[in-house]
């Protein structure tokens, strides 16, 4: 995970090398535990989530203090589980393990908590799309579990093309899917997960 990370002017997070964006869905409520800075800890905010062949990335509408977006590395993320309350909006919960800056220690990070909840329509494009991809991501990159020390950009070498075209739309869920690359700035491209300006290709 990593805390606000680097988003165009028009709230898309701005890409890495290699990486192809999936989709994205707006009108989802997100939550994540331990965020520095905020009341308790915890952040509730409503938003888009982006998915791409790398990672989740969580743009708020509106900052919630500090909070702005979460950025969620495929490669760190466990114990997702889709879940279908009686009474309450289908959502995704599970683990997210934190990037860690190359010059800190890892036990000053601790492993965050999500919860992504589908409150304004369907969830039967996003949800089988995520779960096909971050299957596909742990077989391609041969990880059973996710494994912190393994760099997150490794994800990028998944091949995607296929898995999108054969995916199922759902008329009543709201997700956007990228048939073609968005193109907002496309000549920047960041290459790493440590805070450097963004550099050009």
């Amino acid at each position: 995970m990593a805390l606000n990370p680097q988003l165009f002017p028009n709230g898309m997070p701005v890409p890495f090398t290699n990486e192809v964006s999936v989709l994205a869905r707006d009108g989802v409520e997100f939550e994540v535990d331990k965020i520095p800075g905020s009341q308790g800890g915890s952040v509730k905010a409503k938003g888009t989530i982006y998915l791409s062949n790398i990672r989740m990335v969580f743009v708020a509408n509106k900052p919630h203090g500090n909070f702005t977006a979460f950025d969620m590395p495929l490669l760190y993320v466990r114990g997702e589980k889709f879940n279908q309350p009686i009474f309450l909006c289908n959502n995704i919960s599970g683990q997210v393990e934190p990037v860690v800056p190359e010059n800190q220690h890892r036990a000053l990070y601790s492993t965050h908590s999500f919860k992504i909840l589908f409150k304004e329509g369907g969830c039967g494009t996003f949800v089988p799309l995520f779960f096909n991809l971050i299957t596909s991501v742990r077989q391609y990159n041969q990880l059973s579990v996710p494994v912190v020390n393994v760099d997150p950009l490794q994800a990028a070498q998944t091949p995607v093309d296929e898995m999108m075209r054969h995916a199922y739309v759902d008329p009543n869920d709201p997700t956007r899917i990228f048939l073609q690359q968005p193109t907002p700035g496309s000549e920047l491209r960041r290459r790493s997960y440590q805070s450097r300006p963004v550099e050009h290709d």
